[in-house]
């Protein structure tokens, strides 16, 4: 904690200085030589200060020893009651509010009592009973400072807890943005590679096919352009619908046979966005890994559940799976959209040839259920 801080945590404790006006009044009225109104004045200036360094450490993790400012502040506080009488007792005071800020716990209430004792002798001895009030005031001050301790504390650790949660905030959006840009540009990428490909080999053979595929990879490459700056802009939400087009003219294109669901049912905002992610991945490593003849993209909701599923008639082993595994980046994403509206979402081999990924989602937040009558 630096200096500056320190200060700022003790201008709080400046108002309770008020009870400095018994010993300024005694150094102004008291008939003493000038030497001892000058020590007098010295004393109570350096006291102040290191009152106010002390108090700057309330709310702080409390020290398991003695600090070296606190002794002084004492030793300071004691001197001058015992050297200039029971107009100085109320220093005591100041004692009792350092020690509920910084002694350890388990010193305080008997370092405070002590405080209120000492503070009551010196007034009993030097016959001035008008000043008994201020040992009571020794025990509420230390009461006061625990309690506005406690909440200093509290306040700094909700300050800090809301810190951590604007960073994990901040690091969420990040990976979600990742996110969001391999699903868009992985699939736009892919099958601006196909077409290109495609129309290198049709260039000498049938050149204008080729310059239709060349068309076809312009108009990607400005789709996904126009894809990135949505996403940039927070806007973008692919719909299952939409992703369906996509996935038949991606397909088709390459040659793979695509059978699509006949009707595309109404679903919440955030299931068809996931959905929508769900066949645009399965379409990119369609035609980046499984050198597939056929795809059939199936969906059957029955108002509680929604379950899509992207088969094909291609390879299901070595590359497929490393790039479809756990590990990949493209499921490991379309897991964490799926799992966040509360379902699952699994890929694999299929007996016989093939590979599918299934995804099941709720198409009701979690805890409601359809049909049941409460219990």
């Amino acid at each position: 904690m630096d200096r500056a801080s320190r200060w700022g945590q003790a201008i709080w404790a400046v108002p309770w200085l008020l009870f400095q006006v018994f010993p300024i009044a005694d150094i102004v009225t008291t008939d003493r030589p000038a030497a001892a109104r000058w020590v007098a004045a010295a004393g109570l200036l350096a006291f102040t200060v290191v009152y106010l360094n002390v108090m700057g450490q309330l709310g702080r993790p409390r020290p398991r020893a003695l600090r070296a400012d606190f002794a002084l502040m004492v030793a300071l506080a004691v001197a001058l009651a015992v050297g200039f009488g029971a107009d100085w007792a109320g220093l005591m005071i100041y004692v009792s509010a350092a020690t509920a800020a910084t002694l350890p716990r388990r010193w305080v209430w008997p370092a405070v009592l002590a405080a209120a004792v000492f503070c009551a002798a010196v007034i009993v001895v030097d016959d001035a009973p008008g000043l008994l009030f201020l040992p009571p005031i020794c025990l509420l001050t230390a009461f006061a400072v625990q309690g506005t301790g406690h909440l200093i504390s509290l306040n700094r650790e909700l300050q800090e807890a809301r810190e951590e949660l604007a960073r994990s905030a901040v690091a969420e959006e990040r990976m979600r943005f990742a996110r969001d840009l391999h699903d868009l540009l992985g699939h736009s990428l892919s099958l601006i590679a196909l077409k290109s490909e495609l129309a290198r080999r049709l260039a000498e053979v049938d050149p204008p096919r080729a310059r239709q595929e060349m068309a076809d990879v312009e108009e990607a490459a400005r789709r996904a352009l126009a894809e990135v700056r949505d996403a940039v802009s927070g806007y973008r939400q692919v719909s299952f619908a939409q992703a369906l087009a996509e996935a038949r003219a991606a397909l088709s294109g390459a040659g793979v046979t695509v059978r699509l669901p006949d009707a595309v049912p109404v679903l919440p905002g955030g299931v068809d966005a996931a959905l929508g992610w769900v066949v645009r991945e399965a379409t990119t490593n369609v035609l980046r890994h499984s050198g597939a003849a056929r795809v059939t993209v199936e969906l059957t909701e029955d108002g509680v559940r929604a379950v899509l599923t992207v088969t094909d008639d291609g390879a299901g082993t070595g590359e497929r799976l490393t790039v479809l595994g756990s590990s990949g980046a493209g499921l490991a994403g379309l897991r964490e959209r799926v799992a966040a509206l509360g379902g699952e979402l699994a890929a694999g081999p299929v007996d016989g040839g093939g590979y599918r990924v299934r995804a099941e989602v709720p198409l009701l937040p979690a805890g409601l259920t359809v049909g049941r009558a409460p219990t």
